[in-house]
């Protein structure tokens, strides 16, 4: 996870502020509050004085957002911390009152920063980040749209199918992986040596990528189609590979543009300390910073 203080007037990532810890899926609930107050505690220390007392977490679903309370179930990480009400905890920890802490989704924390740092005068975006899973945020100006008949269930690309399977079982990490190890019998260690393969001429890494992102573009464009998005953007870690992801991706979405975020981390961090103070101003934002955390979610 990432803690940093955000300058909301400025609209960035204070410099020098960001605190990175690890976190452990499969740890127990105190072990995880602890590490993520712990690196929220740091960012205190590194700017003493500027900080508002208010924080936006970005943390991936299953999780009630309005409530702070945790509901991972069957996502293969974080499952100690199900019905955990993680903001009151937090909330203590941290000496704030919960009403301090505002939580959000990571993709529409990555999205809503992706708009103010690219797109401010987009009317509609599309926001998807590639990476372990794949995450997705669609936005009416400042609205996270999540139902309707212009958005996928709940806003969520990940509750798509792919030839009558869950999209992730076609495109992400593990399933690419997967299916180059199956065919070659040699394992790799993520996507990032499986497109540095693919860079090199390995043809059947070559044809695992383009597949898995034809695939993914063919289940996303009916959805661009009908939300007609001004600006589709994407981010997560898959995007250092733009070169050998976007080109298949982008044929099957039908689109010829998109803006790749490079720091899609910066990106979520504000969208997250703009969503807090979207809901309650607080002090004005001269006098001090927003403190935003992060924690790396199905995109990243």
């Amino acid at each position: 996870m990432t803690a940093a203080a955000v300058d909301l007037t400025a609209g960035t990532v204070v410099a020098g502020s960001r605190c990175r810890s690890g976190l452990d899926p499969a740890a127990d609930a105190d072990t995880l509050l602890a590490a993520i107050a712990a690196t929220a505690r740091e960012l205190v220390d590194r700017c003493p004085g500027r900080l508002a007392d208010r924080w936006g977490l970005a943390v991936p679903g299953p999780f009630d957002y309005a409530t702070g309370i945790a509901r991972y179930r069957g996502v293969g990480k974080f499952t100690s911390l199900r019905d955990v009400p993680v903001g009151d905890r937090l909330a203590e920890r941290l000496g704030v009152t919960p009403d301090r802490l505002r939580f959000l989704n990571d993709a529409s924390a990555f999205a809503l920063g992706a708009r103010r740092l690219h797109a401010p005068h987009a009317g509609r975006l599309a926001a998807f980040t590639l990476g372990t899973g794949v995450g997705s945020a669609f936005l009416d100006a400042d609205r996270v749209v999540e139902d309707g008949p212009l958005v996928p269930p709940e806003g969520r690309a990940d509750r798509l199918t792919i030839a009558g399977r869950p999209l992730e079982d076609t495109a992400s990490t593990r399933a690419m992986t997967a299916r180059y190890a199956q065919r070659t019998g040699r394992r790799v260690d993520g996507l990032r040596e499986l497109t540095a393969l693919a860079a090199d001429g390995d043809e059947i890494a070559v044809e695992t990528v383009h597949t898995a992102m034809t695939a993914l573009g063919g289940a996303l464009a009916p959805w661009l189609v009908g939300f007609r998005p001004d600006v589709v953007v994407f981010g997560g870690s898959i995007t250092a590979a733009w070169a050998i992801v976007g080109p298949p991706l982008l044929a099957a979405l039908g689109v010829d543009t998109v803006v790749v975020v490079p720091d899609g981390e910066a990106a979520a961090l504000l969208g997250a300390a703009t969503h807090v103070a979207d809901i309650d101003p607080g002090p004005a934002s001269g006098a001090g910073v927003t403190g935003a955390a992060h924690a790396a979610g199905t995109g990243n």
